[in-house]
């Protein structure tokens, strides 16, 4: 089971090791010291997936009442306190972003880093499935990926729609939009920014010249 700090991230084996994993048959450990010493956690990162064991060296046996919600008490608390931050230290310094699986979605962070230079940036902890491109020269955001609900546009799916806002001429807009494949800026002023659902309706070479308009529109 993958532990929840690392959702919709992927491990960077070149950090893992200077983090201090052991690799083995392809898979990396650490092991550290917790609730003062008394327990042993070990993460495992496999596969993409990590997880992490809690054990008891006195008597080799996992302790696990740290992931029982009903489970209380002083000591129970300060492992689970431990447990949560260890794992969110690991998260932060050695895995990464990896929310948008689409093709479309790739393509585009592939395109904008290879013209433009800009990487996505993750701005909101409570939002992970939210990124945004923004130039180095004025700051202005000139593109947004997001993963939401497809009903949220509309759509009768209980599915997840990948897609990406634009900057776009209120003109050419008004004529795009369609309702399935173009839609009014999802949380952007709907008059100046255009909707891209990525499942593939859009071609590629469409979506680049709508980001390279974008990027024009986002100056001072």
């Amino acid at each position: 089971m993958q532990e929840a700090p690392f959702s919709m991230k992927k491990p960077n084996i070149a950090k893992l090791v200077e983090f201090g994993f052991a690799e083995k048959d392809g898979a990396y450990t650490y092991e550290t010291r917790i609730a003062q010493g008394q327990l042993q956690m070990t993460v495992t990162v496999s596969g993409g997936n990590a997880h992490a064991r809690v054990i008891d060296p006195a008597t080799g046996e996992e302790y696990v009442l740290h992931r029982t919600a009903g489970a209380v008490g002083a000591f129970v608390g300060m492992v689970r306190a431990d447990h949560e931050a260890g794992l969110t230290e690991i998260a932060e310094a050695c895995f990464e972003p990896d929310v948008f699986k689409s093709a479309r979605a790739q393509e585009a962070i592939s395109y904008v880093r290879a013209v433009y230079g800009s990487e996505l940036e993750f701005l909101w902890k409570r939002f992970p499935g939210n990124a945004v491109w923004r130039r180095e020269d004025t700051r202005k955001w000139y593109g947004v990926l997001l993963a939401v609900p497809e009903r949220k546009l509309g759509i009768a799916s209980d599915g997840t729609a990948e897609i990406i806002d634009l900057r776009a001429d209120p003109g050419v807009l008004a004529a795009l939009v369609d309702g399935e494949r173009y839609f009014p800026g999802y949380h952007m002023n709907k008059k100046h920014w255009l909707t891209i659902r990525l499942n593939g309706s859009v071609s590629a070479e469409e979506i680049f010249c709508r980001i390279d308009e974008s990027y024009r529109l986002a100056v001072k």
